[in-house]
């Protein structure tokens, strides 16, 4: 009998034991298949109907800027530098002074000079008594014929003796002139390539003055692109599409405010690249822009009729491709591929894929893939054209 009792002793603590952890699993388990039961909201997105207008058709090409005009500052004579007078990246002034070259050589050559002229003036004041003096005597046959032709020859040399003393002179001072180097236009001097002291001459370049304003932009062109702006209108006229006013995207993607003009058309297209060169001004006042800075010309070329617009939030691109999210039947996703076009302000042309009045899922495109339920909200967008 006790080893009867301790036999069902132990089977109710086995029994007990089992319940222990059988009941928390069955609980849990139940717990999950209460949770599996529950329907997920569905992913709330922005949803608009794809826009159908014109739109211009833009071109753009890279574009390199440079002055209007670039003026190398060389010294005309040669001589030590003593001071710079203007400072580096400041505006400058037509004949505004730069930098001096000692000056004291050249005043030496310049009294020289005048020495010289007063010499050569005064024999040729000799020169020309002898000569008044001799005259009549000579026709009175006081005084021989070749005492006046000798006179008169001096009198005719110290003339040329006159006047190359002159043009010394006005050399010489030119060249006391030349010891302060001057900016030859108005526009931003550049850094000084050279230090107080240095020996320069007429081959050393001091530093550069350019005029940015207007400031030029060079940009490159297809030959069948320049062919295309040139073709003839149906009564033969030349249609120019590059009269249009050109606008420049910086080199931060933004887009510059002052639109410019077409100045010129190079000669000659680049036979190693097949591009012809155009180049354009802009408006710069502030000289916010500088040469040697790079950007983008676009210009409009056409007109695209009928065109399918989405906001560029609706459009992915993938793998080199591109993908918008549609709003199909029982408000489900569908992924699409497109064809994208150029974008225009914050819109995105579809040139294939899409369809007029296709709903696009404009925000929240992330969160869904294709058969998604979605809850969707109209979107307020507004197509933009330039």
């Amino acid at each position: 009998m006790k080893a009867l009792a301790a036999f069902l002793g132990d089977r109710q603590n086995f029994l007990f034991l089992c319940l222990l952890f059988v009941v928390p699993i069955l609980g849990l388990t139940g717990c999950d298949r209460s949770r599996a039961g529950i329907k997920l909201p569905d992913t709330e997105v922005l949803v608009a109907s794809a826009l159908q207008q014109d739109v211009p058709v833009h071109n753009e090409w890279v574009a390199t800027l440079d002055g209007y005009v670039n003026a190398e500052i060389r010294p005309q004579v040669s001589g030590y530098i003593i001071s710079q007078d203007y400072k580096e990246g400041s505006v400058v002034r037509k004949g505004q002074v730069l930098f001096e070259i000692d000056p004291r050589p050249f005043q030496a050559a310049l009294d020289r000079a005048k020495g010289e002229l007063a010499q050569a003036q005064a024999q040729l004041g000799k020169s020309t008594i002898d000569v008044e003096r001799d005259t009549p005597l000579a026709a009175q046959k006081a005084v021989s014929k070749e005492k006046l032709d000798t006179e008169i020859q001096a009198k005719l040399a110290a003339e040329a003796a006159v006047a190359s003393a002159k043009a010394a002179v006005e050399r010489a001072d030119l060249d006391l002139g030349w010891t302060k180097v001057t900016s030859l236009v108005d526009g931003v001097a550049g850094i000084a390539e050279i230090q107080m002291g240095n020996l320069v001459g007429p081959s050393v370049r001091l530093t550069s003055v350019s005029q940015v304003d207007p400031i030029k932009v060079y940009f490159p062109v297809s030959e069948q692109e320049y062919l295309r702006a040139k073709h003839l209108t149906s009564s033969g006229q030349p249609m120019e599409l590059f009269d249009t006013s050109p606008e420049l995207i910086l080199a931060d993607g933004t887009l510059y405010p002052r639109r410019g003009k077409i100045l010129l058309t190079d000669r000659q297209v680049d036979t190693n690249t097949g591009t012809i060169r155009l180049v354009a001004a802009f408006p710069n006042p502030g000289n916010i822009l500088r040469p040697g800075q790079y950007g983008r010309v676009r210009i409009q070329t056409s007109f695209k009729k009928d065109a399918l617009l989405v906001p560029q939030s609706a459009v992915k691109e993938i793998q080199g491709g591109y993908q918008v999210a549609l709003l199909g039947k029982d408000n489900r996703a569908i992924i699409r591929p497109v064809k994208a076009g150029e974008k225009t302000g914050t819109m995105w042309v579809i040139d294939e894929g899409l369809n007029p009045g296709d709903q696009v899922i404009v925000q929240g495109v992330e969160k869904v893939k294709d058969g998604t339920p979605v809850v969707p909200r109209p979107a307020k967008i507004q197509g933009e054209g330039r």
